[in-house]
């Protein structure tokens, strides 16, 4: 099992969106069974997906090990694609891991569901914080949507900066997010940086939302589909070559 966080320091930069669409290329174009763990209390993930109905426990109960992550875990209406879905109680989430000092809670945890995912893709909330400190230890692989913004660019310097600072040895992959190849600002940044993935601001990538599906699932021949899958197939070669290193 692998671990994929999907995280950055700015919001608004379409993380939500590239998840989701990540997830559904893990689970049908790779055909892994696939876990999407949204750990952002705005829940966004977990409206797109359909889970947005209250359930027994909360979110945050699973970090307190007051019930068993496994008892939460809902399926989708994608096949091998599973949704661990979050709430508001994920707003003292950083509260409680400050509480419980355990350093690495969230890498237990994740080992306790390995043995029935194959990847498992955490839809991070914004910000450095005790969340996105665990996240950080955990994961195999964080990908970072980068908008091709000057203030994104330095949100994204400082997410490598403060992984420098500390030590920690888990790779970073940026994607071009929200691209719009017209503007004069956008294309200069791809020229810089032609080895990102590349995901295009795009109406059909907009109406996810409206779908609540991944684009995929309702336009799977279509450009937005093909960057998502593309995007996916680069995070694929980064695990294996992980694998690989091991």
């Amino acid at each position: 099992m692998s671990t994929v966080a999907v995280y950055s320091l700015k919001g608004g930069v379409g993380k939500t969106t590239l998840t989701i669409n990540l997830a559904w290329a893990s689970a049908m174009r790779s055909a892994r069974r696939t876990l999407l763990w949204d750990l952002d209390p705005q829940a966004a993930s977990t409206f797109l997906l359909g889970g947005d109905a209250a359930g027994r426990h909360p979110a945050q109960s699973i970090f307190s090990k007051d019930v068993a992550a496994a008892k939460l875990i809902r399926g989708t209406a994608v096949e091998r694609l599973d949704l661990l879905p979050a709430d508001s109680s994920l707003r003292q989430l950083d509260h409680l891991f400050h509480a419980l000092d355990k350093k690495k809670r969230l890498s237990k945890l994740l080992e306790d569901l390995g043995g029935d995912y194959d990847r498992i893709l955490l839809d991070c909330p914004p910000g450095l914080t005790e969340t996105s400190e665990q996240v950080m230890r955990a994961a195999d692989l964080i990908v970072v949507p980068v908008v091709p913004s000057p203030l994104s660019q330095r949100a994204f310097d400082d997410v490598a900066a403060h992984l420098a600072q500390r030590g920690a040895k888990v790779p970073l992959l940026p994607v071009h997010a929200m691209v719009d190849r017209r503007r004069k600002l956008h294309a200069d940044a791809l020229a810089r940086h032609p080895d990102w993935p590349v995901i295009p601001m795009a109406s059909l990538i907009e109406s996810v939302a409206v779908q609540r599906a991944p684009v995929g699932a309702f336009a799977p021949r279509s450009a937005g589909a093909r960057a998502f899958n593309d995007s996916w197939q680069v995070i694929e070669r980064y695990l294996a070559e992980r694998v690989q290193r091991w």
